[in-house]
């Protein structure tokens, strides 16, 4: 699809227009402000609106209270396990999977969760298993887009908020101490937070980090040998992996005067990482084509920094402005081996650099609406430089050395209203349109891609009692997932099996393109939940979703006579194939045993439960079932949480555990391949032991009693790629310190 901007700028204005022909009244809206809330001004004529509380609201009065359908973990579900990293916290939010360290929800893939660094875009290739739990405030999961935030969520959003600057003075001190392989690795954290002037209050969270692992693999292949007739092959492979990294997150609060502050928060990184890769090969017929070993090294840095400035220009009005700024780079060097000599050789650096400006003005109209319109800019760009060797003589540029520059410029305007219709009706609606321009340049040829969308809003909120503890949401939503950079690049690939491209490949190991041609992919969602919360802060939600997607992007795997080479040769080129829906099931539960099941549990039993069960289907329209799904999306997931606090003992003690499963499946991804999935299950453990009020000890296994990961590619021709991963785990102690 194609849009101008210039539409939603004239709908913004008509719709402001209108609003400011009703007399304004300034009125009273509840504190606060979450990072990617809208401003909300706050008046002293309405003293009815005024909400007093003695007690901190919890993450579940949070949620109760958002404008939309979100959920929120705050410290208690950072800490409960004892995490070494956000990826493992993020693996039991319900509705939450994890795959290659990628968050995705409901199953989609990563590109269709929107990942948000205090409510801004995190930056490409962004890390979450680098990212200690002690350095976040809470984690926010949207299940539908809003105005003020990218609409590049067809599956939600995930927002990080980072660490803030503390009210009262903080000294808290981790170590941590790990085991998945090989030997022993260590970590320490440590916070520093104090309010050094009035209203200035700092905060630096530091931390140190190791990790060791082992991949092992065993890989079952049958596809055309060396001599172009079928074979039949084992691989057994053995993929050590270790690195080290530190990162930081300070922040500066300065409450300037009551109605001005500034926020200044910066996000720095530095690590380095290894990985050998050796393989015991087995010919079971024929000749057949192996991998190569290979062993490499590389490092990543980060430095990024954000302003955030607010001023409550009135009672009825609010304006806040975002300036950020951000610079990641990393370099690679990877070798291949056969039979212990030298092959292909890549060496390579990247840089990433952006910079955000963003802007939102509040206004309070009449008794019930809360108006709020802004903007957001972004710029960034990102250079690729590789050299390749084979074995030792350097390869043409156009076979995978091609060195490129890519820009990308982004730009959006938003509208939104909070409108409370009657005491027990709110509704939300908002207007966004987002531009994208891509310009790459490899050798020689330049690229650009443009995508406009615009996005109408609207969810609906109704309290079945006054009170709003029993809650019901429904949202319609327009969404979007834009192609991602290396989709939209041109540059060449070359199968690592056949790197020789004066002979031909293979289907089942194709070279790979990109398709400057590329349409983003746009959804149309409908929500619908149902919230209960109880009054012992428990809660239980029942939903139910469905997308409808247009211009599906999957990769196709075409025979072409290409100009790499003098035969022809089997290549990977993403397209917009087709058009697809996906629908789903959405159950959670949490809260104390007692308030959850009163007839089975003693409402003084210190045992905390939760659980969630999701259930998908999905349809890609161009392909005939069965199993013509999304990619990736399984047709079930359950989980399953609880903690325990134990009593009589000479010192507090919490035992506690979460059980994740996924069933297996296959997925059509062509006519011509289908990919099998085994089941996954992860068990998860801890152990907290309360040594004192300054001092607490946990105990932790990641992954027990893992089970083998198992998937198969298979394509109509009889060939096929049969994997088995061994699953481990984690073991880790962490001492936590108080000072």
């Amino acid at each position: 699809m194609s849009f101008r901007i210039r539409p939603l700028s004239l709908a913004c204005t008509l719709l402001a227009l209108g609003y400011a022909c009703n007399p304004v009244q300034a009125q009273d809206l509840p504190g606060g402000e979450s990072d990617t809330g809208s401003p909300r001004p706050q008046a002293g004529t309405r003293l009815d609106r005024v909400e007093l509380s003695s007690r901190v609201q919890t993450d579940t009065d949070l949620r109760r209270r958002a404008p939309v359908a979100k959920q929120i973990y705050g410290r208690e579900e950072l800490d409960r396990f004892g995490d070494s990293n956000v990826a493992d916290v993020l693996k039991r939010l319900p509705g939450v999977s994890v795959q290659g360290n990628a968050p995705r929800m409901r199953g989609l893939g990563a590109g269709y969760t929107l990942i948000l660094i205090n409510g801004d875009p995190a930056p490409p290739g962004f890390q979450f298993d680098q990212l200690d739990p002690k350095q976040v405030e809470r984690i926010e999961v949207t299940k539908g887009p809003t105005a003020d935030q990218s609409a590049q969520a067809v599956a939600g959003a995930i927002n990080i908020i980072l660490k803030d600057a503390p009210r009262v003075s903080q000294r808290d001190l981790g170590m941590r101490l790990g085991y998945n392989a090989d030997r022993p690795v260590g970590g320490l954290n440590f916070t520093w937070g104090e309010r050094v002037l009035g209203g200035v209050a700092v905060s630096v969270p530091i931390s140190v980090f190791q990790w060791r692992g082992l991949n092992e693999t065993r890989t079952e292949k049958r596809a055309p040998g060396t001599d172009g007739k079928s074979a039949l092959s084992v691989q057994e492979g053995a993929q050590p992996f270790w690195g080290r990294g530190i990162n930081s997150s300070p922040r500066l609060n300065w409450k300037i005067d009551d109605e001005q502050s500034l926020a200044v928060q910066a996000f720095a990184q530095d690590g380095r990482w290894n990985n050998k890769t050796s393989f015991s090969n087995q010919a079971l017929s024929g000749h057949p084509i192996f991998e190569d070993g290979n062993g490499g090294k590389g490092g990543f840095r980060t430095l990024r920094a954000n302003a955030n400035y607010q001023n409550r220009i009135s009672d009825s009005q609010k304006l806040e402005l975002k300036l950020g700024g951000q610079r990641a780079e990393g370099d690679f060097d990877v070798q291949t081996f056969r039979n212990g000599a030298p092959q292909r050789r890549s060496v390579g650096d990247n840089l990433d650099r952006s910079i955000t400006q963003s802007g939102k003005f509040g206004q309070l109209l009449g008794d019930s609406h809360s108006l709020t319109v802004g903007w957001e800019l972004e710029s960034r760009r990102r250079d690729e430089k590789r050299q390749v060797t084979e074995p030792g003589v350097s390869q043409p540029p156009e076979f995978d050395g091609q060195p490129f520059s890519a820009r990308m410029q982004r730009q959006a305007l938003f509208i939104q209203d909070e409108w409370e219709l009657a005491p027990q009706w709110s509704t939300y609606l908002g207007l966004r349109g987002e531009r994208i321009v891509t310009q790459s340049r490899g050798l020689a040829v330049e690229v650009r891609n443009t995508s406009d969308v615009i996005t109408p809003l609207w969810h609906l909120n109704y309290k079945l009692d006054p009170k709003g503890r029993d809650l019901i949401r429904a949202s319609l939503t327009r969404s979007y997932k834009a192609p991602e950079l290396n989709a939209l690049l041109g540059r060449l690939v070359t199968n690592g099996l056949y790197p020789d491209v004066s002979k031909p490949n293979e289907k089942i190991a194709p070279d790979r393109v990109g398709n400057p041609q590329l349409k983003p992919e746009l959804a149309t969602g409908l929500d619908l939940a149902f919230e209960k919360y109880m009054a012992g802060g428990g809660m239980v939600s029942v939903g139910i979703f469905h997308r409808e997607i247009q211009d599906l992007i999957r990769n196709e795997v075409l025979l072409r006579t290409v100009s790499w080479s003098p035969v022809q040769r089997w290549v990977s080129v993403p397209t917009n194939i087709s058009n697809a829906s996906t629908s789903g099931l959405e159950l959670e539960l949490k809260g104390r045993a007692g308030e959850l099941l009163p007839s089975v549990f003693d409402p003084k039993l210190a045992l905390n439960l939760r659980g969630s069960l999701n259930y998908y289907r999905s349809r890609v329209k161009a392909l005939e079932g069965p199993n013509n799904r999304l990619d990736g999306q399984q047709p079930w997931s359950a989980n399953f949480g609880f903690d325990y606090r134990l009593s009589g003992l000479p010192m507090p003690v919490v035992l506690g555990g979460s059980l994740g499963f996924t069933p297996g499946y296959t997925t059509r991804q062509s006519e011509t391949q289908w990919l099998e999935q085994g089941r996954v299950r992860s068990m998860d453990l801890f152990a907290q032991l309360v040594l004192s009020k300054q001092a607490s000890l946990r105990l932790m296994a990641n992954n027990f009693a893992p089970l083998d990961n198992r998937s198969r590619t298979l394509l109509d021709t009889g060939d096929y790629t049969a994997t088995e991963r061994q699953g481990r785990t984690w073991w880790g102690a962490m001492l936590e310190y108080k000072l």
